[in-house]
Order: structure tokens, then C-alpha cells, then sequence
């Protein structure tokens, strides 16, 4: 089907729909951390013990919304979603493991095509994590399981990335602890692999474990210039594009401060949160040199970024809480992994000039899912009905609060059948608990938890709780047989956007 209408049907479209794309379109820009926590951003939280003065100013010049959520507690379900303006759940629960195919279907819509189709360039710059067809470079008569760096052809291209799904240009390493530890760049490895990356590294990394799968390697890789390479890089494509005559659209998901945690030397002791605090503050630095260059350039007046997270803290977070009492996922409980809060709960900036809106602080629910008919809407763009059927337009919100936010309700899931939902200031864990791994008891006590009630679900005021301590499930069934038929609808009908359900 032709989604790209002509001139001048477009226009008439955008006067009919009251969403004219404006003369001149903004350029775009995610920046995405990994791992990061609600409370690690010092906007979010005045007691955090980590020094995020980039992203406070961001924050302090644009929107933050105190209600930011991503589509999963994981990496690969959120930027599925992110980019496609659907939740996850709908295709999958899980991570794309090392060496993974891609979890795009080849007709499926991303942001990076729709903005390509109304005439942005487009690029990511870091970790991609939604698979690629690695076999296709596989050498003809390698075990199919084999992952040695002999098994493949890496003169070769790599088809089912980034640039398959809208993207016209990609550099990174795919995902910081898996193979192939090597740039890439576009669909090409940079530098062939000639060794393997085993289980054991010779040090440990300055926080946590290494978590990185054994499989093909360059022998000079450096883990610890991934950060650096990946900021210098979105550095000189912005950069590059100050005289390009057409609009942007860059996508920058960061390695950090994902496990393994290493920040360089001169951000140790930079914050008061340990080696992964270091961590949070030179992503901050990366999110601050990227900015500076929309500056430098002139473009920063007609550029909109966005801030946000893939998911809530990994599980050194308690021993962190401990050790410096600094709580990544403030005021929330959970973690990475968790349908808690804390899991999914994330911080959310949006800097938008010519809105007005700098300095603004909104408690609207938003998801990452809703950025693709934000942006759809602000560009012109129909979208048809098979594409980003969960992702509601919030133009009309963030140019006018009293609009009304769009979005009534979100749902939550990490894995199959562990879901949450949330419906104005009702929140229900459908499930025994919200937790993947049960938080220590130490923390348990220190954070005043409950203990275990014994229900099959929860039910929290999210309002008046949104440590999510007092389960009210039992003072209030009726509420939670509608959270839960409202939860199974949305899961039945295939979508939630307002366009395709306007009753």
C-alpha cells in the first residue's frame, strides 16, 4: 500500500485532520540510556547522588513528565516498541540473544521509515539489539550453532538490521556484551573478528559482572571506548548535518550505564553512587557533548530531543542502595525485569522549541509507544491501520495541557502472561507479585515493604502509593475485575490507539 501521499492530497489530509506539518519540520532526536533509573536523574530526584547537570538543563528548557514509561523491563521489548508504536507483547517477551535474528517483521512500520518517507534522513548511532540475519554471512558448511569468528564471512553484508527497518545509516556494536565485539558500520563490520571473546575477561569490570556471552571478536577491542566512540560519532553526525538541506532524524541508544559498568578514568569518582554512578554522569556528559553540537551547529532552534530509558535499574541496584544509600528506582519499588514500578517507570524529558513548554513538569501518563503518532501527526503522516496500533497522539496535549492527555491507560508486562495495568489512579498487578527475583530483606526493611498477603493480585491508589506498599485488592474486587477486563480487552483486540477504537 502507498502510505506517502502526494503534495497535495497531503495537505488537504493535514487540513482536514487539523494537523498541518509545519513549513519548515523539525529534526528529531532520542537520546536512549540503558539501565537508567526514575531516580538516578537528578531532575527526578533532589536526594540522587549522581550529578546529571546535562540532563537537568534539558529538563529545565523543555518538558519532563514525572509519569514516562517504556513498553517492557527489558532491552529488546522496549525499542521494538519505541520504534514501532506497538506493544511488544503483541510478538514477543523476550531479549534477541547473542548473534539473534531481527524481531522486525520485513512489513512492519518503524519511526525511522515513516520520518524517511516524508523526507528525513535518518540514522542510529549505538545499540541496536533487535537482531540481524547473521546466518546470511554464515560460511557454507559451519555447524548451524557454531559461533567462532572462522564460521563467517564478515566481508560480507549483513542484511535485517537497522538499515531493513528505515534507518539510512547505523553505527555501532549491536550490543555491548554480545557478539561480535566490533563496529559496525551501516550493515558491514568495520574490521573482520579474528579471535573469540571467552566467558573469563582478565579484570573485572568496576561494578557488578561483565555479563558478556562468549562468540567473535576483534582482538583490540576495548570495552571501555564504546561509550566515547558512540557520543564522538552522533557528535560529528550532527555536525554533519548543519548544511544538509533536509531534515533529521537521529537515534542515539546508549550502551550505558548497562552492565559492565565502565566508565572511563575521569569520570571516577565523579558521583556518590559508586562506579555505576561514574556511569550515569559520563552518559550525561555523552547526552551533553550531543547537544552542544545542535548548538554549535544552529540547528539546536528547530530540533526537538527526546530523553528516556529502555527500562528501570539492573540488580546491583540494591547492593548500591546499601553501600551509598542511593536508590536508582526513587520513589518506586522495583527493578529491571519487574512489572513493580521501578521496572518500567523511567525517566521521560522532552525538549521542544516553540512550544513554550520549557521548564514544565506534567504528571500525564506518556509511553515511548507514543512518540510514533506524535510524530506522525506533527510531520503530516496518515498512518494506516496495521501500524503503531497501541501509540496515541499527544500533539494537541503538549500544545495545550487542557486538551487533555490522550492516553488512559497503559499496560505493563515483562513476561508472558505477568502483566500490569494502570487506569487513571488505579494500578493492578495482575499476578501474585510484581517482582521477577524477590527484593533482599534488608532492603525489604530499610523501604518499609509489606510482607507477602497471600492474593492472587495487587491493587495500589498509584496516586496516593506509588511505592506500591498497601494492596487493596481485597477492599476493592469490583476494581479489580474492571482493571482486569479492561486488560484483557486490550490484549484481545489487537490495539489501543484512540484512532482505531474511537468509541
Amino acid at each position: 500500500m502507498m502510505r506517502t501521499l502526494f503534495p497535495v492530497c497531503l495537505l488537504a489530509l493535514a487540513a482536514a485532520s487539523a494537523v498541518a506539518a509545519p513549513a519548515k519540520l523539525p529534526n528529531i532526536v532520542i537520546l536512549y540510556a540503558d539501565d537508567m533509573g526514575y531516580g538516578d536523574l537528578g531532575a527526578n530526584h533532589a536526594a540522587s547522588k549522581i550529578p546529571t547537570p546535562h540532563l537537568d538543563a534539558l529538563a529545565a528548557q523543555g518538558l519532563r513528565f514525572t509519569d514516562g514509561h517504556s513498553s517492557s523491563g527489558i532491552c529488546t521489548p522496549s525499542r521494538y516498541a519505541m520504534l514501532t508504536g506497538r506493544y511488544h507483547w503483541r510478538d514477543f517477551h523476550n531479549i534477541v540473544g547473542a548473534l539473534g535474528p531481527s524481531v522486525i517483521a520485513k512489513d512492519r512500520l518503524t519511526l525511522p521509515q515513516m520520518l524517511r518517507e516524508q523526507g528525513y534522513a535518518t540514522a542510529c548511532i549505538g545499540k541496536w539489539h533487535l537482531g540481524w540475519n547473521w546466518n546470511a554471512i554464515r560460511k557454507p558448511g559451519t555447524p548451524k550453532n557454531s559461533v567462532k569468528h572462522e564460521d563467517f564471512d564478515w566481508s560480507q553484508a549483513v542484511p535485517d538490521g537497522p538499515l531493513a527497518h528505515g534507518f539510512d545509516h547505523y553505527f555501532g556494536d549491536t550490543v555491548i556484551n554480545f557478539p561480535p565485539y566490533g563496529w559496525i558500520e551501516d550493515d558491514k563490520l568495520v574490521k573482520a573478528p579474528d579471535t573469540q571473546l571467552e566467558t573469563v575477561l582478565p579484570k573485572a569490570p568496576k561494578e557488578g559482572s561483565w555479563e558478556c556471552r562468549p562468540g567473535p571478536a576483534c582482538s583490540d577491542w576495548d570495552f571501555y571506548q564504546n561509550l566515547p566512540t558512540l557520543t564522538r560519532k552522533a557528535e560529528e553526525y550532527v555536525r554533519g548535518r548543519k548544511d544538509a538541506g533536509k531534515p533529521f532524524f537521529l537515534y542515539v541508544p546508549f550502551p550505558s550505564p548497562h552492565a559492565p559498568i565502565i566508565p572511563t578514568e575521569e569520570f571516577d569518582g565523579k558521583s556518590q553512587a559508586g562506579p555505576f554512578g561514574d556511569y550515569v554522569a559520563q552518559t550525561d556528559d555523552a547526552c551533553g557533548r550531543i547537544l552542544a553540537a545542535l548548538k554549535e551547529t544552529g540547528l539546536e532552534e528547530n530540533t526537538i530531543v527526546v530523553f528516556s530509558a529502555d527500562n528501570g535499574p539492573e540488580i546491583y541496584a540494591y547492593e548500591r542502595d546499601r553501600k551509598f544509600d542511593h536508590w536508582s528506582s526513587a520513589p518506586f519499588r522495583g527493578l529491571k525485569r519487574d512489572i513493580y514500578e521501578g521496572g518500567h517507570h523511567v525517566p521521560f524529558i522532552i525538549k521542544w522549541p516553540g512550544l513554550g513548554v520549557a521548564g514544565s513538569v506534567r504528571d500525564a501518563t506518556i509511553s515511548q509507544i507514543d512518540l510514533m503518532a506524535t510524530f506522525a501527526a506533527l510531520t503530516g503522516y496518515q498512518l494506516p491501520p496495521g501500524a503503531a496500533e497501541d501509540s496515541h497522539d499527544f500533539l494537541p496535549y503538549l500544545r495545550d495541557p487542557a486538551s487533555g492527555a490522550p492516553r488512559k491507560a497503559i499496560v505493563h508486562n515483562t513476561k508472558k502472561d505477568h502483566y500490569a495495568i494502570r487506569r487513571g489512579d488505579w494500578l493492578l498487578v495482575d499476578a501474585k507479585t510484581g517482582y521477577l527475583r524477590p527484593a533482599p530483606e534488608p532492603w525489604n526493611k530499610k523501604h518499609d515493604q509489606p510482607a507477602d498477603d497471600g492474593l492472587p493480585v495487587e491493587l495500589y491508589d498509584f496516586k496516593n502509593d506509588p511505592g506500591q506498599r498497601h494492596n487493596l485488592a481485597a477492599e476493592h474486587p469490583d476494581t479489580v475485575k474492571e482493571l482486569q477486563a479492561l486488560l484483557g480487552k486490550i490484549r484481545r483486540q489487537g490495539h489501543s490507539a484512540p484512532r482505531l477504537d474511537p468509541s
